[in-house]
Order: structure tokens, then C-alpha cells, then sequence
């Protein structure tokens, strides 16, 4: 397929790291992609919710969704426009959501260690073979992650690879014990979402 035409430089240079991501499945590239937007997809989700933290998980929700559906861009346009639109939709849900549910999204969690809402990467008993395929996702993983501002980082760091308690990531970085809930349950969709693209990759 001839990329489009009207794509700038800088908008081919997008596609092709979108074919190594959707067809290799290439964690270097969803890296990259990540890195060229993530600053300007936080300022413009910042000034639609005029909340930080908002704004910061909004950012991750929308790099999760966007890289869900990356087969599905086109280069009829940028990608930049493409992802800038589901970000700025998802944030419109998030508000009207926010309207009518004055709670947070910490209501979505029942039980106190939150496990109903966690990625079991721990699981249950796990054969060879399974324990193999978990490593090499863990360290697809690490790509992306190391791409994220320095406090989800640390933040799923010490969840998923580590394997802190919330109560033990609550007293560790000295934040509020439904704050940590919130923002990796956020991060949980989005590390989802990278996983399940590297899933026939492995």
C-alpha cells in the first residue's frame, strides 16, 4: 500500500512505526510512538479536565486504546489526528461520566487490596512454558513502561514487577490508598493492551 500522499514527513514516519507495531508487533516502535505524543496528549487532555492526575491517567487510557485498535488506522490522515480524536472522545466520556458519578473510579473497587481489578501476572500455579511466555512479556513490557512519567512508573514497578501490596505501594510513595487504586487501574488497561498486542508475537 502506497502511504498516503498528503502525510507529511513526519506523518509517514508515524505509519511506518504503526506497521512495525501492528505487524511485527514491535514494542520499540509502541515506544516511540508514545514518546513523539504522550507530552502533547497530557497538555491538551490537562486543559479539557484542569486536573493533573485527570489528566495523567487520561493520557495512559488513551495510549491503551489507541494501541487496541492500531490496526485500524489508515494513513487517509495522520495518525496524530486519529490518536488526538480518541483521546479527546475518551475524554468527553470520562467527563459526562464524571457529571453523572460524582465518585471516582476508586467506587469500582470492592474489596481493600483491590484484587477484583488487578492483572494476575502472579496468577495461579504456572507450568514451564507459562512461566517462560510471563517473563518475555514482563520484559516487552519494561520497553514501554520506561516510556511513562516517572511517578506511573514507579507506580507499576512496584505492583507488577515487584509485586507490592496497594497498601504497601500507599505507604512506600506516601499517597492515599485510593489514589494508588485508581491510577493502576488505568494502568492495568493500558499494560493489557500492550500485552494482548504482543500476544501472537512471543
Amino acid at each position: 500500500m502506497k502511504v498516503g500522499g498528503n502525510l507529511s514527513e513526519k506523518g509517514r514516519y508515524d505509519y511506518m512505526l504503526v506497521r512495525k507495531a501492528v505487524d511485527h508487533g514491535d514494542q520499540k516502535a509502541f515506544a516511540e510512538l508514545m514518546d513523539r505524543y504522550r507530552d502533547s496528549i497530557y497538555f491538551m487532555l490537562l486543559k479539557m479536565v484542569n486536573n493533573k492526575d485527570d489528566a495523567e491517567d487520561l493520557t495512559i487510557e488513551a495510549f491503551g486504546k489507541a494501541f487496541n485498535r492500531l490496526g485500524q488506522y489508515m494513513p487517509n490522515y495522520a495518525f496524530s489526528t486519529w490518536l488526538f480524536k480518541i483521546a479527546s472522545n475518551n475524554c468527553i466520556d470520562f467527563i459526562r461520566k464524571k457529571k453523572k458519578k460524582t465518585l471516582s473510579i476508586d467506587n469500582k473497587f470492592e474489596s481493600d487490596d483491590g484484587d477484583t481489578l488487578t492483572i494476575d501476572l502472579k496468577s495461579q500455579m504456572l507450568d514451564p512454558e507459562e512461566k517462560i511466555i510471563k517473563k518475555q512479556k514482563i520484559m516487552l513490557m519494561h520497553e514501554v513502561v520506561s516510556k511513562l512519567k516517572p511517578r506511573y512508573r514507579e507506580l507499576i514497578e512496584l505492583r507488577y514487577f515487584k509485586e507490592y501490596s496497594y497498601e504497601e505501594i500507599a505507604d512506600h510513595l506516601q499517597i492515599p490508598l485510593g489514589t494508588v487504586k485508581a491510577q493502576l487501574f488505568r494502568a492495568r488497561e493500558f499494560l493489557y493492551n500492550i500485552m494482548k498486542n504482543s500476544k501472537g508475537n512471543i
